[in-house]
């Protein structure tokens, strides 16, 4: 099917089907942004004909496979300006054929499209591909790299030459080595190989690269002096002209590298100026190369410690607090062991990274890892899809290590915990003691009770082993459950069914809550409105008042006295617990039924007359006598 040649460019991220997908954008070195509004994917224009996306598989494969062959050239040059006999001897078929190959590369640049850095759209017209090779530099130094100087000479003149500027001439090939720098920029972004043996394979390339160099010059140096026996080769060797290449060469690379390492021996030195001047900008070189490989090996062994050091100060910062303030030692193990699990689990938690990414990706991560333990625990069973994928995505993960306290008795309860991993104790304090009341694992739930009923954590809390738990924020749950009222009756119903469950010794470290239970048992036997599933329980029979089902907002919860204020004697009774209702005369026909008299006022524990219950908030305490 034919293509339009007004169509605007494809977007960078479009893969042409005959090259497959796109298997690791991080091995992609250059920028890869499509333009604001761009459609990436199926949508996209295919490219047009005789064409190569810079990001296909095969184009990847033959620059890595030009890579291998700059290698072969960053070595040759050199050697062959050294060793005059072995550019026109055995390495000059190997050199025209690795010419070859980089002949066909010039020509394929003319055929794969280029990123605009405007627009960040791919450029596929032939006409500005072309145009844009032939104007940059990279096409006259791609040339003149390629072009086999010495054959061309001797195939116009019929004549076969050694002179030095063939030697140099090779040296252009050397432009060729910005494919290796290039190569090894997209290792080390692509995630699939090991930054710090990446970084250091180039590091040792770029150390050989130099000695291999210094030392072919230096030899160069020795051959073109006029008294052969006064150079630092020929003061050795004098008739190192007519011995063998390899005698040579390995000459040169001792002097070469025990100058770089600095060892100096002083078997091999410098003997005349030329040789003098020379040595001394390489040592110069060889400064700032110790210190680019220092500072970058330096950097690569900090930056794989950096979590170990920043563990460590941590660990001293806590022993440093805990010995000033004089904490106990299980108080300080629990420190330790929290900071230690920390840094272990860090990479999976990785809060920073989940930060930074859409909020749309968070929630399918979350919906991922926690939506079926949620939809496991009893307090959720049964409740709406819409509940689960709003409630879902504002859980935290959290790991404790053995033996840590993840709620204490009485605190004020903040969150609630499911539990996705582990197995924590229920336990609660008697007369100083601690007293084992149940066990809890996956999926079983903690805290809900203080948070619910809105009253001070009934239990302790503690790990047996590591656990890794579901957090759950107090505020974002009630603002959750508001607009959502079926959903909301739905929880309370599976609330209440859990603390029908619960023992008798768990039951009276919550406050109320027994006498609650009898009070809704009561009203649900004298009701015949109650399905039996307890999805449908209605306002009256649990207590709550009939606005809760309007307004969907949760009823303020008081506590009743029979009493006045200002009675000492009967200050000993807790009172009882019940929802605020609707209006005043339903209050005291609620303190007849739970107190078992009748009243006619109510006051505030201060004394205050209570004329009005909008102004009357959780937990107050109401006397009605």
């Amino acid at each position: 099917m034919p293509i339009s040649d007004t169509r605007s460019p494809a977007p960078l991220l479009y893969r042409r089907h005959s090259s497959g997908e796109i298997r690791n954008l991080a091995s992609i070195s250059s920028s890869i942004l499509p333009a604001f509004g761009t459609v990436v994917g199926e949508g996209s224009i295919n490219l047009k004909k005789f064409v190569i996306a810079p990001y296909d598989r095969r184009y990847r494969w033959w620059q890595a496979f030009l890579v291998l062959l700059v290698v072969y050239s960053a070595w040759s040059s050199p050697f062959e300006l050294a060793f005059r006999e072995m550019g026109t001897g055995p390495l000059m078929p190997v050199d025209l054929v690795v010419d070859a190959f980089f002949g066909v590369d010039i020509i394929l640049t003319f055929f794969v499209a280029y990123l605009d850095t405007s627009t960040y759209l791919l450029v596929d017209d032939h006409k500005k591909i072309a145009l844009r090779y032939l104007s940059h530099l990279w096409f006259p130094m791609d040339v003149a790299s390629t072009l086999p100087f010495q054959s061309i000479y001797k195939i116009l003149s019929g004549k076969r030459r050694h002179g030095d500027v063939f030697g140099f001439l090779n040296m252009l090939r050397l432009w060729r080595l910005r494919r290796v720098s290039e190569f090894f920029s997209r290792l080390e972004k692509d995630t699939r190989f090991s930054y710090f043996w990446t970084r250091y394979c180039k590091l040792i390339c770029v150390t050989l690269f130099a000695v291999h160099t210094a030392g072919c010059f230096y030899f160069w140096l020795a051959t073109h002096y006029n008294q052969l026996d006064g150079t630092w080769i020929g003061s050795q060797v004098p008739d190192f002209e007519d011995r063998s290449v390899w005698l040579g060469y390995t000459y040169s690379m001792y002097w070469s590298i025990v100058t770089l390492t600095t060892t100096g021996y002083g078997d091999l030195h410098a003997h005349n100026t030329g040789e003098k001047i020379f040595s001394i900008f390489y040592m110069l070189f060889n400064i700032g190369l110790t210190a680019y490989l220092i500072g970058n090996m330096t950097n690569l062994i900090v930056h794989s410690s950096v979590r170990t050091f920043a563990m460590r100060d941590a660990i001293h910062e806590i022993l440093r607090y805990a010995s000033k303030n004089r904490l106990p030692e299980g108080l300080k193990e629990q420190m330790l062991a929290h900071v230690t699990l920390k840094f272990k689990t860090a990479e999976l938690q990785q809060e920073e990274v989940l930060q930074d990414l859409p909020k749309a990706i968070r929630s399918e991560i979350a919906q991922h890892l926690f939506r079926t333990t949620v939809e496991n625990a009893y307090l959720f069973k049964g409740v709406s899809e819409d509940f689960i994928v709003q409630l879902v995505p504002e859980m935290r993960a959290e790991y404790y290590p053995p033996r840590v306290d993840i709620i204490i008795q009485n605190e004020i309860p903040t969150d609630f915990y499911i539990i996705v991993s582990g197995a924590v104790d229920v336990m609660t304090h008697k007369n100083g003691t601690e007293q084992f009341l149940s066990k809890l694992m996956s999926p079983d739930m903690l805290g809900e009770i203080g948070v619910i009923f809105n009253i001070p954590q009934p239990f302790t809390v503690r790990t047996k082993r590591l656990s890794q738990v579901i957090r759950i924020s107090h505020n974002h749950f009630k603002q959750l459950v508001q607009p959502l009222s079926e959903d909301g009756k739905i929880v309370i119903s599976n609330f209440l069914q859990h603390l029908r469950g619960l023992k008798n010794e768990e039951l009276e470290e919550i406050p109320f809550v027994g006498e609650y239970l009898t009070d809704l048992n009561i009203e649900a036997i004298q009701s015949t409105h109650e399905p039996q599933n307890y999805e449908g329980l209605s306002q009256e029979s649990n207590g709550i008042p009939t606005s809760y089902a309007s307004t969907n907002t949760l009823p303020a919860r008081v506590v009743l006295h029979g009493h006045h204020p200002g009675d000492k004697q009967e200050e000993e009774n807790r009172g009882k617990l019940a929802h605020l209702p609707d209006s005043m005369e339903d209050l005291l026909t609620l303190a007849e039924r739970k107190l078992g008299k009748r009243g006619t006022t109510v006051l505030m524990a201060d004394g205050t007359l209570v004329e009005d219950l909008c102004a009357l908030r959780d937990n107050d305490h109401l006397y009605v006598f």
